[in-house]
This record gives C-alpha cells, sequence and structure tokens, in this order.
C-alpha cells in the first residue's frame, strides 16, 4: 500500500509521522528564533549607515545556515549526531559534550511543543487541507512567540507569509470549519489591523507615549485573514486572558514588585491558537452571553 494511501486512511499513522517531522521542524524554529532577529539587525545597520552616508562596515556572513552552529562558551562545532532533536539533548544531558556546559531547556521544549501541537492539529482534523494549511500556522505561530518574547520584534518575513496563507485558505475555503470565504477573509484582515492601529493610536493621544508595536496590528490583521472578523473580539479577550495568566505566574515566580515585561504578540499568539482549535465552541458560548 502506498505510503500516502496509509497516511491518508490511519489517523495514527499521519499523527505520528507528523510528531517526527515536527521535532525536526521544531530544532530548525530553534535556529530560526535566535539568527532571524541578529539578521535583521545587521541589515538594519548597513541600511543606518547607507541612509547617513557612513563608510560600509565589514560584517560577518550570518544567515539561517551560516555560520555552523557551535557551543557559545568554547567554540566546539556541532555534529550532526548531537543536534538530533530532543534525542541529542537527552543523550548529552543538557551539556555541551566538549566543556560541559549546561545546553538551554528551551531548545527541546521548542522542539516537543512544535511536535505536539502539530500532532495534535493531525489527530482533530484528519488528512485534509484544514491540517496541511494550519500545522505551518502554528509553526510560525511559535516562532513569532518566541521571537517577540526575546527581543520584542514581529518579523514582517514571517508575519506577511501568514496573513497571505490565510487568505489563500479562504480562496479555497479551506476554513470552512470557522464558516469564512475570501471575501469576508479580506475585510477581516482590513478590520483587524484598523483596529488595534485605532487604539493605539487613541493611547499615543491620551497617554502621549506608544502603547503597541506596529507588529501587533499586522498580526492581528493575519488573524482576522483566517478566522474572519467574528474571531477578532474573542481573540482580544483570549489574550487578555492569557496575559492574566502569565502575569499571576509571573508575580508567583518572581515576586509581587518585579516587573515582567512581555510584549503582546505572544499573547495574541497564544489567543489565535486556542480559537483554532476552539473557535465554534467560543463563538456558540459569546452569542449565548449576548443573546441568552
Amino acid at each position: 500500500m502506498p505510503l500516502l494511501e496509509i497516511l491518508s486512511e490511519s489517523a495514527v499513522a499521519f499523527t505520528a509521522t507528523v510528531f517526527i517531522f515536527s521535532l525536526m521542524v521544531g530544532s530548525f524554529l530553534n535556529v530560526v528564533i535566535y539568527r532571524l532577529p541578529v539578521m535583521m539587525e545587521n541589515e538594519w545597520k548597513v541600511e543606518a549607515r547607507e541612509f547617513l552616508e557612513l563608510p560600509s562596515e565589514a560584517i560577518d556572513k550570518f544567515n539561517l545556515s551560516t555560520p555552523a552552529s557551535t557551543c557559545p562558551k568554547c567554540g566546539h562545532k556541532i555534529r550532526p549526531w548531537e543536534n538530533i532533536p530532543v534525542l541529542s539533548y537527552l543523550f548529552l544531558r543538557g551539556k555541551c559534550s566538549n566543556c560541559k556546559t549546561p545546553i538551554s531547556v528551551r531548545y527541546p521544549i521548542v522542539e516537543l511543543v512544535t511536535a505536539g501541537v502539530s500532532a495534535l492539529v493531525a489527530w482533530q482534523f484528519g488528512w485534509s487541507l484544514t491540517s496541511f494549511f494550519l500545522i505551518p500556522f502554528f509553526w510560525m505561530l511559535i516562532s513569532l512567540t518566541m521571537i517577540d518574547a526575546d527581543t520584542q520584534y514581529l518579523p514582517d518575513i514571517i508575519v506577511y507569509p501568514l496573513l497571505w496563507i490565510g487568505l489563500l485558505a479562504n480562496a479555497y475555503e479551506v476554513n470552512s470549519y470557522w464558516g469564512t470565504d475570501l471575501r469576508d477573509a479580506v475585510f477581516a484582515a482590513m478590520a483587524g489591523y484598523l483596529a488595534l492601529w485605532g487604539f493605539s493610536t487613541l493611547f499615543k493621544i491620551l497617554r502621549n507615549k506608544e502603547g503597541m508595536g506596529h507588529g501587533d496590528f499586522k498580526l492581528f490583521a493575519a488573524f482576522g485573514a483566517w478566522f474572519w472578523i467574528q474571531s477578532l473580539l474573542p481573540i482580544i479577550l483570549l489574550s487578555s486572558v492569557v496575559g492574566a495568566v502569565v502575569g499571576i505566574i509571573g508575580i508567583v515566580a518572581m515576586g509581587r514588585y518585579k516587573e515582567l515585561r512581555i510584549p503582546f504578540g505572544p499573547y495574541l499568539c497564544g489567543a489565535a491558537a486556542i480559537y483554532a482549535f476552539y473557535g465554534p465552541q467560543l463563538l456558540a458560548w459569546w452569542q449565548g452571553v449576548l443573546m441568552p
């Protein structure tokens, strides 16, 4: 029996395959999360020097593949067998094989979260276009969440494809699970952007300072493109709940008086992830609240 036929007919085989493949994707996302902001900053430096008409400055080549991954402490080059998702971390006991410096547990966590969420999508939606669109959706959410939490950047190179893929999914009526179509998705993307832009503008007028980054506007527009205008209010409300939970954890873990600074992007991503799985139930509950 051909492999594709097996995957399409067996939910277990499809889910297991997605899980294993997504472990490797998670390993790649770790590279993106660390390197993409550095690449952006290098590009900004070059553009700034050009704008100021300053002499160009030599910058070592740095992208997603160059230079090779090394231990930040001793410079040991990471060999292929030391870069197997999760397993290498366990085999090395979370330490560099050369200098025994501890390796951040965040690397296997990102790999496991990527694989786990992808497998959950595969199990819930099965062999369908919805799965094949939603799985990359979650990969991008994980990247944006971690990058924004680390640097307060929401890179256009991820946010724009997220928006375009959402529109493409609606063009093929992939998102019938949420009851959307392309025209509605376009209007929802516009509404999502304008809603946060309007709130931020009003906040700046009243408080004379920026209340939100422009990347958040584009990210919210992308969620509108995916889930239509009916999703925007629930996602904002859910993001507040996610933020409250994170804030409580921060108070418990770090102390009541220690300020925990986390940008809004991770909250939006967390809310959109919840909506992707439970959108119809949330909408039914919301309609019940408005029209009991």
